[in-house]
């Protein structure tokens, strides 16, 4: 059943608990007087924190082979750290600056994830949700307050239905699992999730999920069909028994803001026995790659939505023939098309005949085979490497920021946003193109929270990526290059509002502000509307009916509407 949102919103507001009062130190108070408020609250953190996790221990019972202590892990436990770095992505989150968690919880079945939410709930500890760590601003396992982590690395199952075409996957479940899995039960078969082998199911599928199906078979979350997820009361809920609002709100509105998912229901696509990819490299200072380039924007969202090109832009140094280091700027193409060779050469030369494409750069397999491609494994490597949980090359620390492109970026304008490629450390500065259209721009921009659907030429990505060696000075240089990028583009990308997707999260657009505030949905709507257009204010609603106390929250969580606006 759905909720009927007129209705329920005053019955179930009415009961809610009243907020916490925030409070500031005056100036004139002095020092000592600060520093032992810091002590008392400190040492009542540190209570509250104990006593949660006495709860935590109470209500999970042990038996002959299992005690609750094998899946909590404090400061004190030697694994701590290991489990806390394991799959934090982005090493710009691995300074001894960034907050951690008290405690890692490590369920293995639903109830120790209901007994995790009852004990936060009781004792006011905020809980953050990891499945893969790929939250490009690590809300999944940093926060500025106290908090624990529930990681769910433990709930990792796999079951696939190929006579339905269907699978149910745990959340904790990683992307490269869920393909390694439809691989061993049919070639013909996939799924179309974004293309990193690490990324975590749980926080994609809740996203949105773009890859390169997605052109042919839409976004990950619109091939989710149920799922299973504890809200706010411990409940744990199917579609039929959330209703579809719900069901709605947690395919592509970030899951993380409603519950936490256990798992989901997918539809799995049909998939020809060989796709081609190829890999073609240019120097952009070539005008054919500039022509390419031109026709590309008009083109690559609308060619056969077997075909998805990718482009990307860096700088790369080299040596000429009297020694001298010259930079220079790569185009990198890169493509997957759901066919044979032969059908896709005569394609790609009538729709990109500057692209020069041949042959040579061209390499037909089986699916599964193009994932461990583009994960940078070799071509004969089984596909049990799908199954590492570690990249197999090493991260550096990195920014991202995203929009999305409705018309053409003039010639000039595109010459000049890759100019800034050379003002940035070689080689770690990059502009990205991902093509929409195809089966995107068939899909309602109402049909889930994800609204970016026709009218988008393609997203458009800015990163930028360092080794991070714990210089404040060099972090902010490389942060001041990509929203200088970005705000130069902000003429020529959509507008009321600038778009943004969700799964490449940017804090730089907007975080909540402080539950106090009597604005604080309007605040919210400033980010909320860049990811999701008018889908926020439905969020919200929904939001304000499941969890009224708001105590799925983060930084960039839907909101629910504050009590004297609800009545």
């Amino acid at each position: 059943m759905s909720f009927p949102l007129s209705l329920s919103r005053k019955t179930i507001l009415i009961s809610r608990r009243k907020k916490m009062q925030y409070f500031s130190f005056p100036s004139s108070l002095p020092k000592i007087t600060i520093f032992l408020f810091s002590f008392v609250f400190a040492a009542l953190a540190n209570d509250t924190h104990e006593a949660f996790l006495e709860c935590l221990t109470t209500r999970i019972p042990s038996n002959s082979t299992f005690t609750p202590q094998s899946i909590i892990y404090t400061p004190n436990n030697p694994s701590y750290s290991t489990i806390l770095d394991s799959t934090t992505q982005n090493p710009r989150f691995l300074s001894s600056s960034t907050r951690n968690p008290f405690a890692i919880i490590t369920p293995l079945h639903a109830s120790h994830i209901q007994a995790a939410l009852y004990c936060s709930q009781k004792h006011g500890e905020q809980m953050r949700i990891r499945s893969g760590g790929h939250d490009y601003e690590g809300l999944s396992y940093q926060s500025s307050v106290p908090f624990f982590i529930l990681d769910l690395r433990n709930l990792s199952s796999i079951s696939i239905d190929a006579k339905s075409k269907s699978a149910w996957v745990q959340a904790g479940a990683t992307i490269g699992e869920l393909y390694y899995g439809i691989a061993k039960t049919s070639l013909n078969l996939s799924f179309p999730g974004g293309l990193a082998h690490t990324i975590g199911v749980g926080g994609q599928l809740g996203g949105g999920g773009y890859g390169y199906s997605t052109r042919k078979y839409g976004l990950a979350s619109d091939n989710v069909i149920d799922a299973q997820l504890i809200d706010a009361r411990g409940r744990i809920l199917d579609r039929k028994t959330m209703g579809e609002d719900l069901f709605w709100a947690i395919r592509g509105g970030g899951a993380g803001s409603f519950g936490i998912v256990l798992a989901w229901k997918i539809r799995l696509v049909d998939t020809p026995s060989t796709v081609t990819i190829f890999e073609a490299v240019r120097s952009w200072e070539n005008n054919t790659t500039k022509k390419f380039i031109r026709r590309y924007q008009r083109r690559a969202s609308k060619v056969d939505k077997d075909l998805t090109i990718f482009v990307g832009f860096r700088t790369t140094s080299s040596t000429d023939e009297e020694g001298n280091e010259k930079i220079s700027i790569l185009t990198i193409v890169t493509a997957t098309f759901h066919g044979s060779q032969d059908r896709l050469l005569p394609l790609v030369q009538k729709e990109f005949p500057d692209l020069g494409l041949v042959s040579e750069e061209c390499t037909e397999m089986s699916w599964v085979r193009s994932i461990i491609h583009f994960n940078l494994f070799g071509d004969g490597e089984p596909l049990e490497v799908l199954l590492n949980r570690t990249l197999n090359f090493e991260m550096k620390a990195f920014k991202l920021k995203s929009d999305y492109v409705k018309k053409p970026i003039p010639d000039d304008v595109l010459e000049k946003l890759l100019s800034k490629l050379y003002d940035e450390d070689t080689g770690e500065g990059y502009i990205e193109f991902f093509p929409y259209g195809g089966k995107m721009s068939k899909i309602s921009e109402s049909e889930i929270p994800f609204p970016h659907r026709s009218g988008n030429l393609y997203n458009l990505r800015y990163m930028v990526s360092w080794k991070d060696d714990g210089n404040i000075t060099r972090t902010n240089m490389h942060f001041s290059w990509i929203r200088n990028a970005y705000d130069y583009m902000t003429p020529y990308v959509s507008k009321d509002p600038r778009g943004a997707y969700l799964n490449f999260r940017d804090l730089d657009i907007g975080v909540n502000a402080n539950e106090s505030d009597y604005d604080y949905v309007a605040k919210a709507s400033v980010w909320g509307t860049k990811y999701f257009r008018n889908n926020f204010y439905r969020l919200v609603d929904i939001k304000t009916i499941v969890d009224p106390t708001n105590f799925f929250k983060y930084e960039q969580s839907i909101p629910p509407l504050p009590l004297h606006s609800a009545i």
